[in-house]
C-alpha cells in the first residue's frame, strides 16, 4: 500500500527554481518577518528594531569568522609574506561576500531521508518478489494436491483427494498449469508435465468420446500451444519438449476442425467425438454465443506456427459470419443457430454465453498485428460499437454509493433492465484497457498522441468497473466474491441480502441471493487488476490483487494439497465444494503472479492471453 512520505522527501519532486538562494538583504528580512510572526510582536516597533541588530551582529560575525578561517587557511599555503595584504584587504572582502550572490544549489536532505529515498524502489520491489514468491508457493501446494490424488484426471476433488473427469478426460489440468510452471520457472512441475503429455495425451485423444469444442480448444488446445512457443530455445525447461508439443496440437485440432467442417453453416457445433471425428451440436440445437467466437486465437496461432492456414480459415468464417448479422448497437444475444447461422433470442449480457465473443473481437484484432488497418479492420469496429452500446445502454450506477456496473437486458433492448453481474463479467476492464492503449502503458500511449476521446472514456470506464469488481470481494465476509452480484439501483425493485460484510463500505449497494453465493476461484477479476496494473501502474491494483490472494489463502487452501472452490462466500467458516477448477492453476495463480511482476515478462503489447489465460506472441507477417 502506497505511503504517504515525509515533507522533506516530497519536495525532491518540486521545480528546482524554488531552491534557488536569496540575497542575504532579503534572507534578513525574511528571518525578520518569519521571527515576528512567531512573536507575535508585529506591533512593536522597538522589537523589530532590537532583532534587527541580533540579525546583522549574528550575521557579521558568522562572516568574520568564515574570512579569518579562510585567511588562516591561506596564510598556511601561501607563507607569511602574504598576511599583512590579507588582513589588509579582509574588510573589504568581507563586505563583497556579505552583499555576493550564492551559487545556486540543489536542496540538501538528512542523510536518514536521502537512504529512505534510494531504498523506497529497492523496498517496492522486494516486497513485489515476496509475494510473487507466495504465489508461486500457492502453485506448488495445487499442483502437489493433483499430483498425488488426481494425475491424469481433468480435475482434483482436493477434500475427497480423488480426481475427477469433468472436461472429456483428456488431464486438463495439466495441460492448463503447464505454462504456468514454465512462466514461474517450476522445472520440476513442467518436466511433470511434460512427460504425462508425451507419454499419454495422443493416446487420450485417439480413445476419447465427447468434448465441448470450446473447452478443449480454450484449455488443452491453447495450454499446448502456449507451452510449446514458451518451451523453445532458453525460455525451454528440461523435459517439455516443444516439438512434441506441436505435434499433440495439430493432432487434436484435427479433430476439432469437425466442429466447422460438420456444421451447415460458419457457425460451429458445440460438441466434438474425439475417436471418430465427428460433431454435433448441443441438446436444443443451439450453440453459446460466446463459445464459437472463443477459438480465432488459438486456431490462428496453430496456423501461424504449423504453416498449415486451414487452422485459422475456419476459425475466422465465423467471426466474417457474425460481422455480417443484424446487432443492437453492437450488442448481441447470447445464442446463436448452427443450423440457420442466426442468433436466437433477445438475452443480451456480458456474463456466461456472452462473455468473450466481446473479448475476443479485441484481441483477435490485437493479435493480428500487420493486419490491424487492412483485412482485419472490421473486427476493431466491432468491438467499438459493442463498448458504444455497453455504455449507452449496461452501464448503470448503484445506490446509495455510487459503484458502476454492467447490468444485463434478458428480453433485450425494449425490455427491462436487470442490475445483475456476473463475475465473468469482470473480464471487461482488462479487456477495456487493451482496446484503448493496445497494450502500451497510458504513458506511452499519451505521449505518442495514440488515446482517442474514446478510448479515454474506456479507460475510466475500465478502472472504475476494476474497483466494483475488488468490492464485490471485499463486501463479502470471507473476502472472496459470489458467482453472481446484484445490485441497488433507483428505482429498483431487487432486494436480498448482502454480503455480509458490515464494514464495507458498499455493503447497501450489493446484492448476493443464496443461490449465486458460492465462489468457483475465479480469475477474471485478478486478470483485470493485472492488465490494469500493466497499463495504468497504479499500484493499488497491486494490493488489490494481494487482498485477493490472502483471502484464498484463508479459506480456499486444502492442507493435504489443493484449494476448494466454496459454496458460500457470505458465512465464517464458509462452506466447500471440494472442487478446483483447472483454471485456478492455468489463470488464476499466474495472472497473480504476473501481477507482481516486471513488467518485460510477456509485455501486453508483444502477446495476447486467450481467455485461460494461455498467452501467444504476436502473429507479425500480415495476413491481408
Amino acid at each position: 500500500m502506497s505511503k504517504s512520505l515525509p515533507y522533506s522527501m516530497r519536495d525532491v519532486d518540486y521545480d528546482n527554481a524554488k531552491f534557488r538562494h536569496r540575497s542575504r538583504f532579503k534572507m534578513i528580512m525574511q528571518a525578520l518577518i518569519t521571527s515576528n510572526r512567531r512573536s507575535q510582536c508585529t506591533n512593536c516597533s522597538l522589537g523589530k528594531f532590537l532583532m534587527l541588530l541580533m540579525v546583522f551582529g549574528l550575521t557579521y560575525l558568522l562572516v568574520t569568522h568564515q574570512s579569518s578561517n579562510t585567511f588562516a587557511s591561506n596564510g598556511l599555503q601561501n607563507g607569511a609574506a602574504n598576511k599583512e595584504d590579507k588582513r589588509e584587504n579582509r574588510g573589504d572582502n568581507v563586505i563583497r561576500r556579505f552583499w555576493r550572490k550564492p551559487p545556486r544549489l540543489p536542496p540538501q536532505l538528512p542523510p536518514n531521508v536521502m537512504h529512505n529515498v534510494s531504498s523506497n524502489l529497492d523496498a517496492d520491489k522486494s516486497e513485489s518478489q515476496l509475494r510473487q514468491q507466495k504465489v508461486k508457493d500457492a502453485f506448488i501446494h495445487a499442483w502437489s494436491g493433483y499430483r498425488n490424488y488426481a494425475m491424469g484426471y481433468d480435475e482434483l476433488m482436493p477434500l475427497s483427494q480423488r480426481g475427477v473427469d469433468g472436461l472429456g478426460g483428456l488431464g486438463a489440468t495439466i495441460i492448463d498449469a503447464l505454462d504456468t510452471a514454465l512462466i514461474m520457472g517450476a522445472e520440476d512441475i513442467a518436466s511433470e508435465a511434460g512427460t504425462w503429455i508425451e507419454s499419454h495425451l495422443i493416446e487420450r485423444i485417439n480413445g476419447k468420446g465427447q468434448v465441448n469444442f470450446f473447452e478443449t480448444t480454450i484449455r488443452v488446445l491453447g495450454g499446448l500451444l502456449s507451452a510449446h512457443h514458451l518451451s523453445i530455445g532458453e525460455k525451454g525447461s528440461k523435459g517439455v519438449n516443444p516439438q512434441v508439443l506441436l505435434e499433440v496440437a495439430k493432432h487434436l485440432a484435427d479433430r476439432l476442425l469437425s466442429a466447422f467442417t460438420s456444421s451447415p453453416t460458419a457457425i460451429p457445433f458445440s460438441d466434438v467425438v474425439l475417436h471418430d471425428s465427428s460433431a454435433h451440436p448441443a441438446p436444443g440445437g443451439l450453440s453459446s454465443t460466446s463459445e464459437v467466437a472463443t477459438v480465432q486465437l488459438e486456431f490462428n496461432y496453430l496456423s501461424e506456427i504449423s504453416g498449415d492456414p486451414k487452422y485459422g480459415l475456419e476459425a475466422m468464417k465465423v467471426l466474417e459470419h457474425m460481422r455480417t448479422l443484424p446487432k443492437v448497437e453492437g450488442l448481441v444475444p447470447i445464442y446463436i443457430s448452427p443450423h440457420s447461422g442466426h442468433f436466437s433470442g433477445e438475452n443480451i449480457r456480458l456474463g456466461s454465453r456472452g462473455d468473450s465473443y466481446y473479448e475476443y473481437l479485441i484481441k483477435v484484432w490485437i493479435q493480428q498485428k500487420d493486419g490491424r488497418d487492412t483485412k482485419f479492420k472490421y473486427l476493431y469496429e466491432m468491438y467499438t460499437e459493442a463498448m458504444r452500446g455497453v455504455r449507452h445502454l449496461l452501464v448503470r450506477k448503484s445506490i446509495p454509493k455510487g459503484l458502476v456496473f454492467v447490468g444485463e437486458l434478458p428480453y433485450g433492448s425494449k425490455g427491462a433492465f436487470s442490475p445483475k453481474m456476473d463475475h465473468l463479467v469482470c473480464f471487461l476492464p482488462g479487456a477495456l484497457a487493451l482496446g484503448a492503449t493496445k497494450g502500451l502503458t497510458k504513458k506511452k500511449a499519451m505521449e505518442n498522441n495514440l488515446l482517442s476521446a474514446e478510448d479515454l472514456e474506456n479507460l475510466k470506464l475500465a478502472e472504475d468497473l476494476a474497483k466494483t469488481c475488488f468490492e464485490m470481494y471485499s463486501v463479502t465476509s470471507t473476502g472472496l466474491s459470489p458467482e453472481i452480484a446484484y445490485f441497488h439501483i433507483e428505482g429498483g425493485s431487487e432486494g436480498g441480502p448482502d454480503g455480509g460484510n458490515k464494514s464495507s463500505e458498499y455493503v447497501n449497494d450489493i446484492i448476493i441471493k443464496p443461490n449465486d453465493r458460492h465462489n468457483l476461484l475465479r480469475p477474471e477479476t485478478v486478470e483485470s487488476l493485472f492488465v490494469l496494473h500493466r497499463i495504468m501502474e497504479d499500484p493499488k491494483y497491486r494490493e488489490w490483487g494481494w487482498q485477493i490472494f490472502e483471502a484464498f489463502e484463508k479459506y480456499t487452501k486444502v492442507e493435504s494439497g489443493g484449494y476448494t472452490s466454496l459454496d458460500d462466500v457470505t458465512t465464517i467458516p464458509p462452506y466447500k465444494r471440494d472442487k478446483m477448477e483447472t483454471f485456478f492453476l492455468g489463470e488464476t495463480l499466474k495472472y497473480l503472479y504476473l501481477l507482481f511482476g516486471e513488467n518485460n515478462i510477456l509485455p501486453l503489447d508483444k502477446f495476447v492471453f486467450n481467455t485461460e489465460a494461455h498467452p501467444f506472441p504476436l502473429i507479425n507477417s500480415s495476413s491481408g
